[in-house]
């Protein structure tokens, strides 16, 4: 049935004084853009009388004909035409937005060397709204997501006729019923009466769902390799669950998201469907399964990098991987290798047995670690993960004038949730999490603490394709013993990259008596970075960052960064350049910072 019925159609953003000016000045060039000078159109067209979306519309329905201006000159008879045709044109691109009664007039001037088409709109008043009808029928209608997209249909009773929010609407309930397993969901009735005034209308909608499908029995061919307990575990659906196409493309992400498989098909077979159940075929080709890939990089905080990652993603035909990265920079080099034994509940659940041998040497200490760690790993929803952890470490270290070791068995709990909506370029979501961790000399090791570590971040999106990020990273060390018997990994630091920027890394902290950063008990920090986005790929912004180390609250002195970040976006990964200097101190000096990826 057709949406209108009606003669009408239904169409579808001092000194000091003077280095503040100068940066304000820098900073509003970064945010601008130089507008580009071209040369006169031969042919100009001119909107008057409207505004907004509309305005668009009615412009993007004059866009000139192929040929009609050919090397610089324009065929007057065929501009000619062409006005006459506008009026149509301009009348039909307005009725979307509930203007069916405007009066149009196009006319060709003159204007230079060139022509201008005049086109001026009397839009009139727009079509309201006298009844708006939508229900649900069926063995559906007691849907209570139906029902909200019901009460929550954007068009009500006296609001102006706008075809596309219409649609849109329309479109959603419709999708919505089918995400709930009425995949045979039609409308019954939908249409739109306009009166013959054209200056009324009114909307009824009836959904029918149809009967409801449920999932039924998975097949999965083409990975014989794999068991199949390890291939179910990437199914996001359980049969006799309601069917779901999203569920389906989680299911196919989660195939290829695990690297394991080149190819990926999945079939609902819902001509097949027996009893309202709907089978699905899962049909892989496997990928490698041993995988050497060297890479190179830079960061401030590191220096330049050699890595080379070895993956083996089918250890004794069970689907357990075994991985080892060698990584090689100026100030830290090291080795870690594991196992992983994934779960058969999910594909975010898994056990892992890891050892790590690191040496790190900085400008404020020399740290040499041997440690291995038994994690637990346990999904709890899209984008949660706790981890249950005991970690068995030996650290030789160099701290101030302190020369020393530590024996740690080290066990602890950490939990993450993760929102945003892209890894490589994320326009919006959040991330926070936790680290609750603890040893005593009763487990073995030379000391007693407590450890407890929270971390968020936040990407806002804002008008005139800007965005806010915001991060903040608080720790705290509960201990009865000295602290030149904690070894420099469960000290607190900051400064560098990912911390307080214009200061270098690991550079900020208590000190001993000789002057020497020493770290400290207490660690809390925090950065604002408004961004502007460039062209496709770049980006530019201003950032504050604030935060220090400390061994106690009551006597906490946060030292504070500003500048100017140059960012590009790769599909790999993001490569940021920032200029940073401190503020509050007596002769401060620029520091270059430069990161690769997307930092949290």
């Amino acid at each position: 049935m057709s949406d209108v019925s009606s003669p009408y159609t239904d169409n579808c953003a001092g000194r000091r004084c003077r280095r503040i000016g100068a940066a304000l000045t820098c900073l509003m060039l970064c945010f601008s853009f130089v507008l580009p000078v071209h040369a006169a159109e031969p042919v100009k067209v001119v909107v008057t009388g409207i505004e907004g979306d509309a305005l668009k519309n009615v412009q993007d329905s004059l866009i000139l004909p192929t040929g009609l201006v050919r090397d610089g000159k324009v065929d007057q008879r065929w501009l000619e035409r062409f006005a006459q045709q506008a009026e149509a044109k301009a009348r039909t691109a307005l009725e979307p937005f509930g203007y069916y009664t405007a009066h149009v007039t196009a006319k060709v001037e003159p204007a230079g060397e060139g022509f201008r088409l005049l086109v001026t709109v009397v839009p009139g008043e727009p079509v309201r709204l006298t009844d708006v009808t939508v229900d649900v029928a069926g063995p559906g209608k007691e849907e209570k997501p139906l029902h909200r997209l019901v009460a929550a249909f954007p068009l009500k009773k006296g609001a102006v006729l706008q075809q596309q929010r219409y649609e849109e609407a329309k479109a959603a309930l419709k999708l919505r019923a089918r995400d709930l397993g009425y995949l045979d969901a039609e409308f019954s009735q939908h249409e739109i009466r306009i009166a013959k005034s054209a200056t009324s209308a009114t909307i009824k909608l009836l959904l029918d769902t149809g009967k409801k499908y449920y999932f039924g029995e998975t097949t999965i061919r083409g990975a014989p390799d794999y068991p199949g307990s390890f291939l179910r575990r990437h199914l996001a659906y359980s049969s006799g669950d309601s069917f779901s196409y999203p569920r389906l493309g989680e299911t196919q992400r989660n195939f290829t998201n695990s690297e394991r498989f080149k190819e990926v098909i999945i079939t609902p077979e819902k001509q097949d469907a027996e009893a309202s159940k709907v089978p699905v075929t899962v049909q892989l080709k496997e990928g490698p399964r041993i995988s050497l890939r060297p890479g190179i990089g830079y960061g401030t905080d590191t220096g330049a990098r050699f890595t080379i990652r070895y993956r083996d993603l089918n250890m004794f035909h069970l689907g357990h991987e075994l991985y080892s990265n060698l990584f090689i920079a100026e100030r830290l080099q090291g080795l870690v290798t594991g196992y992983i034994i994934p779960s058969p509940t999910d594909i975010k659940s898994s056990t892992t047995l890891q050892l790590n041998l690191q040496r790190e040497d900085t400008t404020t200490y020399l740290s040499r670690i041997a440690a291995l760690e038994l994690d637990r790993n346990r999904s709890f929803g899209k984008g949660k993960l706790g981890t249950a952890y005991v970690k068995a470490q030996y650290e030789e270290y160099t701290v101030g004038n302190l020369k020393s070791t530590a024996r740690l068995l080290l066990p602890g709990v950490r939990f993450s949730d993760d929102r945003y909506d892209n890894p490589i370029r994320p326009h919006r979501g959040f991330r926070y999490g936790f680290d609750l961790r603890g040893t005593h000399q009763l487990l073995g090791s030379d000391t007693a603490l407590v450890q407890i570590l929270a971390e968020g971040s936040h990407l806002q999106p804002l008008p005139w394709r800007l965005s806010l990020h915001t991060r903040a990273k608080a720790g705290t060390t509960l201990l009865n013993d000295p602290l030149k018997d904690i070894p420099p990994s469960l000290r607190f630091f900051t400064g560098g990259d990912q911390s307080v920027r214009g200061y270098s890394y690991q550079s900020l902290g208590p000190r001993d008596a000789s002057g020497k950063v020493v770290g400290g008990k207490q660690l809390l920090t925090g950065s604002i970075e408004l961004e502007r986005a460039l062209f496709k790929d770049w980006g530019v912004s201003v950032f504050y960052d604030v935060g220090n180390a400390f061994n106690s609250f009551s006597a906490i002195t946060l030292f504070q960064g500003a500048g100017i970040g140059l960012h590009y976006y790769t599909a790999i990964g993001g490569l940021n350049l920032s200029v940073a200097r401190p503020l509050g101190v007596n002769n401060p000096s620029i520091h270059f910072h430069f990161t690769v990826g997307f930092e949290l």
